[in-house]
């Protein structure tokens, strides 16, 4: 739906540098405030004291009370820092943006931002906040243009404790955008604007798309007066309460379905049926406690032809979750050994018989493998990350041969699950989920009766690039026909069925035991 502040939106907008999109940081594409992070940074490094720390506050407070104008605040913080090497306070905010920035940055308006730039427009990262907080975060969303407030410095390139004026500030920012426009003959009146603050609700009326983002106060009630589109996202806004004590009440099922799944198996006496129970119970009640819902496309594929390894796209420890959902049952996994101690994975994955393979350690990585190939070979299928390791949250990393290489030696399918957005659903690192909607897309089995060693890495290649074009043009409405899978020859079905043929000839098994035949052979292809 192109509804105005949407993706689609933006992807059937006119197209052309003329029209800007200007982001603000703090609030908008941030949850939260960069500037306080290093402050705490500061204040656990003993590198101010707390008298400073409660200045600092006080000041924040002051400002948001209406009692100090911003120019203010920023000053203060300047002269905490004076004296200080620009390099080094730039080093520390890529440190404090690795560590504490980047799994703020909410995958919703990350989304928006590429949208943009899809669209050829000129995006700009638009804030009052420093170039220290705002610069590393441009760099990460790949944006050029920013409008930011600087230090001043010495001819040492050492802070003087003072802020260039003008500052960028409520009306102050809005003649930086304006001046950035007319200079790069940007079209206000068909551009964009992001913001939260109250103090930008002047540049919203200068742009003709504005688009107020978790706002609150005057900027959400001007905006509910004119009919401005908001848009708000809880992804990021730390983990609620409530996400919290989902997630532990999803995660604490475990313990009575596991005890389940130990009764079924003995009941049975058939430890595959336990296990079977256990990862088709816990996925699906873990995911409806949480609120995690999922919109699969290509549903069918996930049963067309067992086994076969299932490999998903990697970005936090949901999406291992949400495959092991679709898959169901009958599978096992292969994780790094660092997991083999995670609370949910590693108990989950020696329920499973998973291999957790040691990287820094080829032979043993090699036999982790082989005990999954046997398992292949018995009929279970495997579910695999193929890029190894959680990564950045719309990129494609390589992709290993180890995959690949299960398929190719106990002669099954490769099945491709792209997953979306389970960014939206928690950060890299998080262990708590939040609810939302996850988009997946289940290719049809690619089979690997060609591949040789020769060509692997040519397929590999292929299959990634499926995982690569998926994610950046999304099916809706029904799965495309890859060339792959135009260029892929058809299974040969009947291999398995001739190879028992060869060993033991049917005329010859019927003359030396026709009544065992006759009972033996029901339900043989």
């Amino acid at each position: 739906m192109r509804l105005p502040g949407s993706v689609a939106e933006i992807h059937a907008s006119p197209e052309g540098p003329e029209i800007g999109a200007f982001f603000d940081l703090d609030g908008t594409l941030v949850a939260g405030f960069t500037g306080v992070v290093m402050t705490q940074d500061r204040l656990r490094r003993r590198q101010m004291s707390v008298g400073e720390f409660i200045g600092m506050v006080q000041a924040g407070l002051n400002h948001q009370l209406g009692r100090s104008e911003f120019e203010d605040l920023i000053g203060k913080g300047a002269r905490m820092l004076r004296g200080n090497s620009v390099d080094d306070i730039d080093e520390l905010a890529e440190r404090l943006f690795v560590q504490k920035i980047v799994g703020r940055i909410y995958p919703e308006m990350r989304e928006i931002v590429r949208a943009h730039m899809a669209r050829g427009h000129t995006v700009v990262l638009s804030s009052s906040a420093l170039t220290v907080q705002v610069e590393p975060v441009a760099r990460f969303l790949g944006i050029n243009n920013v409008l930011s407030n600087k230090f001043e410095t010495d001819d040492d390139g050492l802070i003087t404790g003072e802020v260039q004026r003008p500052i960028i500030w409520g009306p102050g920012k809005a003649r930086a955008v304006q001046e950035f426009a007319a200079a790069n003959d940007i079209d206000l009146s068909k551009s964009y604007f992001y913001a939260d603050g109250d103090e930008d609700v002047a540049l919203m009326y200068l742009v003709g798309n504005p688009r107020p983002t978790n706002p609150a106060g005057k900027m959400a009630a001007v905006a509910a007066k004119r009919g401005w589109p908001i848009l708000r996202f809880s992804s990021r806004s730390g983990a609620s309460p409530a996400s919290q004590v989902r997630t532990a009440v999803g995660i604490a099922t475990m313990v009575p379905i596991a005890a389940g799944a130990i009764g079924v198996g003995l009941l049975t006496r058939n430890k595959r049926t336990g296990v079977n129970f256990f990862t088709s119970m816990f996925g699906r009640t873990l995911l409806n406690t949480v609120g995690i819902n999922l919109q699969v496309l290509g549903k069918e594929n996930l049963t067309a032809q067992r086994p076969a390894v299932f490999i998903f796209n990697h970005r936090n420890q949901a999406d291992p979750l949400i495959a092991g959902r679709l898959v169901n049952d009958n599978f096992t996994s292969v994780g790094k050994k660092e997991l083999e101690n995670d609370p949910i994975v590693g108990t989950m994955g020696k329920i499973m018989d998973a291999a957790f393979i040691d990287r820094d350690d080829p032979q043993k990585a090699v036999e982790g493998l082989h005990k999954v190939e046997e398992l292949a070979r018995k009929g279970l299928s495997i579910l695999i990350a193929p890029e190894g390791t959680r990564l950045d949250t719309t990129e494609v990393g390589p992709f290993k041969k180890g995959p690949f290489r299960i398929a190719m030696s106990v002669g099954i399918p490769i099945v491709p699950i792209v997953i979306r957005n389970a960014e939206v659903i928690a950060a890299r690192d998080s262990s708590t989920f939040n609810p939302g909607t996850v988009d997946v897309v289940v290719y049809p089995p690619i089979p690997v009766d060609d591949w040789t060693r020769e060509n692997l890495s040519e397929r590999i290649d292929e299959v990634r690039q499926l995982y690569i074009d998926t994610l950046k043009d999304w099916p809706h409405d029904e799965l495309p026909t890859p060339e792959l899978y135009r260029r892929a020859k058809p299974a040969k079905k009947s291999t398995a069925r001739k190879t028992p043929a060869k060993k033991a000839p049917a005329k010859k098994a019927a003359a030396k035991a026709p009544t065992k035949r006759a009972g033996g052979t029901k339900g043989r292809p």
